[in-house]
């Protein structure tokens, strides 16, 4: 790659050795994907797991002096304080936890711990240069707001804000973000869930750059496209998708494959759901034990419709509902907060449904209307029944899903 001045500064240690190490594996990256250049980013977020590897890692360029150039928000790990308070976690997580938050605040990051940056706390614009890791964060990025990142992973993306640069391949160049496979929608699509379901055929459309047609537009929020894009990522690898006459680099067909004719059309009936749900999710007509939402986390309008189904209601069962402090601050301040946790539930911040802290669900069976919360617990010996979330609400209520 052609380096600038100052990139080959920090390449060659003249900012440290944390910098350096960071453009070291930033040039490597680069050269494996046969890039020419570095570019700057104006953006960053770091998906960090609260795991051993990833503050190992953290650590060791923190050890060298590193520091974020671009102040990049950071994944969701445990709210230390809130699974502390109640005696739910072991105090060797819970001290790899305070160890991750005092690395990523001495690095420089801005400690969200929320994996929906790009609805409320790290929104980019259109056809800004990024570096953002996190499943369901790159094709939101990409697709609805027209920024530009490639799938980064936790340690890419926090090279990338050290040293302020990328290296340009894959999704920053426009020749890269065009569709290539046409999918025709032609099952039912009523609520966000019916996205999350068709996010799971990642299977059947294959590798490639979906161009979607089909989807009714009224069904099309900010949380159906979060749902599609996670469970993209969780079925497949999509860095982006296109929606005909939705999303800003489709407005029509023709633009969207970049005047070519699609490598091939992909057909997702009401059958492929019935089918996918059938293989994820364990079966119905049990008891459950907990219920869990919020991955990725669920906004305020969400929070907001469970605590209108509970009002006045107790639950049978746990109900844990994860989202941002940011979420978690309106929902204390317009009375949300109050009526959930009357009726026996808990809105929890900063928390993923993969971490320790969940201990105490082991061999439990709960209900999500979330693929991806489904599928990660299952390492921790927890799974679950997936359904939509009126069901989810209703088998909280009464103990047992139909």
């Amino acid at each position: 790659m052609k380096l600038t001045q100052e990139q080959q500064d920090m390449l060659d240690g003249k900012y440290g050795k944390g910098t350096a190490y960071a453009m070291k594996i930033q040039v490597a990256i680069g050269e494996s994907f046969d890039a020419e250049r570095m570019v700057p980013i104006t953006r960053a977020h770091v998906a960090l797991s609260n795991q051993e590897a990833d503050l190992w890692f953290c650590e060791k360029l923190l050890s060298e002096g590193a520091k974020c150039r671009v102040t990049p928000t950071v994944n969701p790990g445990f709210c230390l304080e809130f699974f502390k308070k109640r005696d739910m976690v072991a105090p060797e997580f819970a001290d790899l936890m305070q160890r991750t938050h005092n690395a990523y605040k001495a690095i420089g990051a801005q400690l969200t711990y929320n994996c929906t940056p790009y609805i409320d706390t790290n929104v980019p614009n259109f056809k800004e240069v990024i570096a953002y890791s996190e499943s369901s964060a790159t094709p939101y990025a990409n697709a609805v707001w027209g920024a530009r990142t490639n799938r980064e992973g936790a340690n890419s993306a926090l090279c990338a804000a050290i040293t302020g640069y990328v290296p340009e391949y894959g999704l920053l160049l426009d020749e890269n973000r065009k569709g290539d496979i046409l999918v025709e929608v032609q099952a039912d699509v009523k609520t966000p869930y019916d996205y999350h379901i068709i996010g799971m055929l990642g299977k059947k459309i294959g590798d490639g750059i979906p161009v979607f047609t089909g989807f009714p537009k009224e069904t099309i929020t900010k949380e159906a496209l979060r749902n599609l894009g996670a469970q993209l990522n969780t079925s497949g690898a999509y860095g982006m998708y296109h929606i005909v006459g939705f999303t800003p680099e489709a407005p029509d067909m023709e633009t969207a494959f970049g005047g070519k004719e699609p490598k091939r059309k992909v057909v997702l009936t009401n059958e492929d759901k019935e089918a996918i749900l059938k293989e994820i999710s364990l079966e119905g007509n049990r008891e459950i034990d907990f219920a869990m939402f919020g991955c990725p986390h669920f906004t305020l309008e969400e929070v907001k419709y469970i605590a209108g189904k509970l009002e006045g209601k107790e639950l049978k069962k746990e109900m844990w509902i994860l989202v941002s402090s940011h979420v978690k601050e309106m929902a204390v301040r317009m009375g949300f907060d109050e009526i959930i946790s009357k009726a026996g539930g808990f809105i929890v911040p900063d928390t993923c449904p993969d971490q320790p802290c969940w201990r105490h669900l082991e061999g439990k069976v709960g209900i999500t209307e979330s693929p991806k919360c489904a599928y990660y617990p299952q390492r921790r010996g927890i799974h679950f029944v997936i359904r939509d979330l009126d069901t989810c609400i209703e088998a909280a209520l009464t103990g047992e899903v139909k």
